[in-house]
């Protein structure tokens, strides 16, 4: 019976423990459905923060002519760059997934 019990463990056993941590490793290193929904709620939470500090700064800009806001604007072309191809890369992906 040992000798059957060693055969099992050697042929069966061994490689599905190493087939399971292998798909284990695999999966831990990707970015799951979940995170992607979250990704996109915080970078649209983002979004939405940023035109109201643009807001704000309008305000205080309109009160006081001397403040120059120290961020990025929304609307100057060279600090959109990145968030363009952002924007390009959720779009391109959503496209994909339909």
């Amino acid at each position: 019976m040992e000798p059957v019990i060693a055969v099992v463990a050697i042929f069966v056993g061994l490689p599905w423990v190493i087939l399971h941590y292998m798909t284990k490793w695999k999966t831990a290193a990707t970015i799951t459905n979940d995170d992607e929904v979250l990704l996109e709620e915080l970078y649209q939470l983002a979004k939405r923060l940023d035109e109201r500090m643009d807001t704000v700064e309008r305000l205080v800009a309109s009160d006081h002519e001397d403040f120059k806001p120290a961020r990025l604007l929304a609307d100057r072309e060279e600090d959109n760059v990145q968030l363009q191809e952002l924007e390009m890369l959720l779009r391109e992906k959503k496209g994909t997934r339909r």
